[in-house]
């Protein structure tokens, strides 16, 4: 046997009462007299667990919660368990002679979401200072189901010596021993499921409602409606969304265009009022700039020449100085002349 195996578990999901007060669930046997006494009461079919007046409510909506403190009420137990969901009816049980609290109590919620959320968290809470447990509705779910009344049920104390293994609480470990096949079967009892063991920390889950062929067609006729109406919605409200962007968008346009005509309007009426005024009002003003411009010129302004007047005095200057050159040219020839004369003279 594996180590895997030592340290597996299995559940039972059905009730036997032999193999309930087994510790690996492979007893062919009754170990004391109160499973002898289940037993017997199994075989002879002396209890019906539909047959309870104060048994009501949907079973699969309903959990089982026990260990509850004597001094928890109805009031308190609502409290607790309205924050896995809507309690939709509670049963606590009392004594039938003194009233008080047997210590267990069955809780409805309105839908099976909420059931398994307080199943699956509800596990080991306290309530008034007790840790409860909580399991389903196997008084009404689970096939062969003996109350500890009469020598069944699940779980216990060890005090009491009258343990019973296979529910959630206390599970049936792994079998260190050769597994008895051949007698279980002659029993009914169902065999360990070798293989599929589970670990401890597992949370095995509780019973599905099982649907008709009826149940299956109306759920997927209602899926398929729903898809339709989701689908049809999403489209009327993607053809309302571009409708209201379009009708944004031309009203926008429009506006624009709308105030984009009206301030060239008033430009145009504007330019046409003033553009008289406007002219003679910059003709003035230019002339005056002008005034002013020339009564600002510094006096070395005024005394530049313009260049008409400084082409004019160059030709001017360019003229005397070829005029002088000429003269100086012919006071030289003259000279030259002269002294060539004299020359004559003495020789």
């Amino acid at each position: 046997m594996s180590g895997r195996s030592i340290n597996s578990v299995f559940y039972a999901d059905a009730y036997h009462p032999i193999q309930a007060g087994s510790i690996d669930g492979t007893d062919t046997a009754p170990h004391d007299n109160a499973v002898y006494r289940a037993l017997l009461c199994s075989s002879a079919g002396l209890y019906d667990p539909f047959g309870d007046p104060k048994a009501i409510g949907d079973p699969y909506c309903t959990i089982f919660v026990g260990r509850l403190s004597h001094l928890t009420t109805e009031d308190t137990l609502r409290k607790a368990m309205s924050k896995y969901g809507k309690v939709k009816n509670l049963r606590l049980v009392r004594h039938i002679v003194t009233g008080a609290s047997r210590g267990y109590a069955f809780v409805e919620f309105e839908t099976e979401r909420e059931m398994r959320r307080a199943y699956k968290d509800g596990q080991h809470s306290y309530i008034d200072d007790s840790e409860i447990i909580v399991d389903y509705n196997r008084q009404q779910l689970m096939p062969g189901w003996i109350p500890r009344r009469l020598g069944g049920g699940l779980g216990g104390r060890k005090e009491s010596g009258q343990l019973r293994f296979g529910g959630r609480e206390r599970p049936f470990r792994a079998p260190l021993q050769t597994i008895p096949y051949d007698d279980l079967k002659r029993l009914g009892i169902p065999p360990p499921p070798e293989g599929r063991y589970m670990s401890h920390y597992e949370v095995p889950s509780p019973p599905r409602r099982k649907r008709s062929s009826r149940d299956k067609e109306e759920s997927s006729h209602r899926r398929s409606s729903i898809d339709k109406e989701a689908e049809e919605s999403s489209n009327i409200r993607s053809y309302r969304d571009k409708e209201e962007h379009y009708g944004e968008r031309h009203s926008v346009e429009k506006e624009e265009h709308r105030h984009k005509g009206s301030s060239m309007d008033r430009s145009e009426r504007s330019h046409r009022r003033i553009s008289p005024e406007r002219g003679g009002y910059h003709h003035k003003r230019s002339s005056l700039d002008r005034e002013e411009h020339y009564e600002k010129r510094s006096p070395v302004d005024m005394e530049e020449p313009s260049h008409k007047k400084l082409r004019d005095r160059e030709e001017r200057t360019h003229k005397r100085s070829s005029r002088d050159r000429e003269e100086g040219s012919r006071k030289r020839h003259k000279h030259g002349s002269s002294s060539d004369k004299r020359r004559k003279e003495d020789a």
